[in-house]
């Protein structure tokens, strides 16, 4: 029964294959893009991300501006020795945006790592492998959380940019206990940010007395 389904198999990859071969290089990356999306879709695996990696060119990436995630510089250089030697073993992670680039979610050191390394960038001819998230939620907001998921398992953040984004997500009507769920926090987490950041218009929803004492 293998061994059938193997030569059925190989009797319609074999045309393929010499199809793909004959393309120019730009194409028959194209081509294999599609080829891999058409196989997730039937895959029982469709609803995991990573069961299609694509391979996407820089320029249609777009990193984000809140990301609090940081690297020291050594990191940055194990970084960069680890994908060179190992290559990419795990790619970058986008939503689509409207005007047809894709946002950065997760992976920003791996994203500039190989565009400015110019080892990297020559073997990567100008492409990222990308895993695009599976969601109707592509929204700033959204994306912002999904960052802070990513990171949180595994970096550290800066507490003032930490702080920023916990800002900027009340601003989209996001509530305590919402922020702490999306992020992964306690809400008392959500509170200190609040703190450190310093501003008013993060209480307005909080009563404090106007007067205290020290005894």
């Amino acid at each position: 029964m293998e061994s059938t389904m193997n030569e059925t198999l190989a009797g319609l990859l074999s045309p393929l294959t010499a199809w793909l071969q004959s393309q120019p290089e730009a194409e028959r990356i194209e081509a294999l893009n599609t080829i891999k999306q058409a196989l997730h879709g039937l895959s029982p695996f469709h609803q995991e991300p990573v069961d299609c990696v694509l391979w996407i060119k820089a320029e249609a990436l777009r990193e984000n501006s809140y990301n609090p995630n940081v690297m020291a510089a050594a990191e940055r250089k194990l970084l960069v020795h680890s994908l060179i030697q190992d290559g990419y073993t795990q790619p970058v992670v986008a939503t689509p945006a409207s005007d047809e680039t894709l946002n950065l979610v997760d992976g920003a050191h791996r994203f500039r790592v190989g565009v400015k390394n110019k080892t990297l960038s020559a073997r990567l001819r100008g492409y990222i492998p990308v895993v695009l998230l599976q969601t109707d939620q592509v929204s700033r907001e959204d994306n912002m959380a999904s960052t802070v998921r990513h990171n949180r398992a595994r970096g550290k953040h800066q507490i003032p940019a930490m702080s920023a984004l916990v800002l900027e997500l009340s601003h989209y009507g996001w509530d305590d206990e919402h922020i702490a769920k999306e992020l992964g926090m306690e809400q008392d987490e959500v509170l200190r940010l609040k703190q450190t950041a310093g501003l008013k218009e993060m209480f307005a929803d909080r009563r404090y007395s106007e007067a205290w004492t020290v005894e």
